[in-house]
């Protein structure tokens, strides 16, 4: 059994680490509700754009904009990997990772190239680890993440599919569904998936001014955007509270171990005592 002040020393060691997690705790949880609310007034928008671009590609329109064709042969695809920058938020960026890695594996066995474009500190560490083909990176984007600092990453990948040499472009990220529950979410960018609500059979086109190219361009540039900025609001809001409940539970676990190690040290305590009080009987006895 090890000595009382072992022990003491190993006790003083987990109140320390339980004052930090209950801090980080803390930090989180009043950070959340902020997050959430970003997360929240974005949603309309994104969903909107999703149903005005999904109306668009059911136009009976001569132009057929680049990011609305369907490729066959696809011999490479890109993925914008959304993480957090800081650790601590249990499985939240590990279980993303290891999804994505088998989803590589996939594609690699049908012989097709994987690009990344990496959004957040643990991202780029990882994939760059696993020596995978970085198109770009951008980090620290704090807790109120910017349109403007995201354009240049985004830029990247959408004139990598427009020139040819990329045939698919997906998000990942940590879909937001409550304070317990963040899922791995995979949406594919490009082409642009087929609309979930059909407007059914028709031959109408929309009036573009000064042309469909420019107009269309520019608006499905600004959808893309949306929805990967969409994305970082969700995993920020994921990662706020994957940390917050991580956090809780590694406090709680501290204050259990803390029980116990006063359980042992009163224990050794005990027993050092009632070896001195032998030790005294017996020298007494001896006399």
């Amino acid at each position: 059994m090890a000595g009382g002040r072992e022990i003491k020393t190993k006790i003083k060691s987990v109140q320390n680490t339980r004052k930090v997690t209950r801090a980080l705790e803390m930090v989180s949880a009043s950070k959340i509700r902020k997050a959430q609310e970003r997360m929240k007034v974005s949603r309309p928008y994104a969903r909107v754009m999703k149903q005005v671009i999904g109306h668009l590609a059911q136009a009976s329109t001569d132009y057929q904009h680049p990011y609305m064709v369907e490729r066959k042969d696809v011999k490479r695809v890109a993925y914008i990997i959304v993480s957090s920058d800081r650790g601590l938020a249990g499985g939240l960026n590990n279980n993303m990772f290891r999804k994505l890695v088998t989803e590589f594996q996939k594609w690699q066995a049908q012989g097709v190239e994987v690009d990344v474009v990496t959004i957040g500190q643990k991202a780029s560490v990882f994939f760059r680890r696993l020596k995978v083909n970085m198109l770009a990176t951008v980090t620290h984007l704090g807790d109120i993440p910017k349109l403007e600092q995201l354009i240049g990453v985004i830029k990247v990948a959408l004139d990598g599919y427009k020139a040819g040499d990329i045939d698919r472009v997906f998000v990942c990220y940590n879909d937001f569904v409550n304070t317990m529950t963040q899922k791995a979410t995979f949406d594919q960018l490009l082409p642009l998936p087929a609309s979930d609500t059909p407007v059914g059979k028709h031959d109408w086109d929309y009036i573009y001014e000064p042309s469909a190219e420019d107009v269309l361009d520019h608006v499905l540039t600004r959808y893309i955007e949306s929805l990967v900025y969409q994305a970082v609001l969700e995993n920020v809001a994921s990662e706020h509270a994957a940390r917050m409940v991580a956090m809780k539970a590694a406090s709680d676990n501290a204050s259990k171990l803390i029980d116990t190690l006063n359980l042992v040290y009163n224990k050794a305590r005990q027993a050092a005592i009632t070896q001195e009080i032998s030790e005294i009987v017996s020298g007494a006895a001896a006399v």
